[in-house]
């Protein structure tokens, strides 16, 4: 095995790690309380759509940071995975309902649309998360890919809305808002704070 291919096979050990108690439990225990599985896999799904997104940023304030530069290299696999985790918290959601009555029936509230619409802006960025989809795409794959971030939108109101949980969310996402903000004020600032010349 090539030190490559070495390195990514760990690379989705460690993303695979998390879902492993979440899959016990799933199948270990009986008189399982399923709603006890939904905050962690919608955690992770939301932890990692935070790292895929602010890689370019993080690249631009460290540059030549090698560990950096390998996160870069690697933020597709972050960004599956994220899906991953939202396709298995979705998983738990639908067997925690039981019943497509009970689902459609709270499908209007705020907290639940934003789930969903998540979810649906995530499933193109997924699918084209492939060096096949890059290369038949062209210049729209990128249009494609940045999908996500209304999807981080989304999953950060949906997060907000569910669980009240406002200081928590907002560490979650805290980095990437403070790293994209960095990253408009460095495209902008040549823009709008250079003087301009005197005619």
């Amino acid at each position: 095995m090539t030190r490559f291919s070495t390195g990514k096979a760990l690379l989705w050990a460690l993303l695979a790690l998390p879902a492993l108690p979440i899959l016990y439990r799933a199948a270990a225990e009986a008189d399982l309380w399923w709603e006890d599985l939904l905050h962690p896999t919608g955690e992770w799904s939301a932890r990692l759509i935070v790292l895929a997104l602010m890689l370019t940023p993080l690249s631009m304030l460290l540059p030549g940071r090698r560990w950096v530069q390998w996160l870069v290299r690697h933020r597709r696999a972050f960004g599956v995975a994220a899906f991953a985790y939202a396709a298995l918290h979705l998983a738990v959601y639908v067997v925690a309902m039981e019943e497509l009555r009970a689902m459609l029936a709270e499908i209007g509230a705020p907290s639940i649309w934003t789930a969903w619409l998540a979810f649906l802006f995530l499933v193109p960025v997924a699918i084209t998360s492939n060096d096949a989809a890059m290369r038949r795409l062209k210049a729209g794959w990128k249009r494609i890919q940045r999908l996500a971030y209304p999807a981080a939108i989304l999953t950060l109101a949906h997060w907000l809305l569910v669980h009240d949980g406002l200081s928590e969310a907002l560490l979650t996402f805290s980095p990437l808002i403070a790293l994209q903000t960095f990253r408009l004020a460095r495209v902008a600032g040549p823009r709008f704070f250079t003087p301009r010349r005197m005619t």
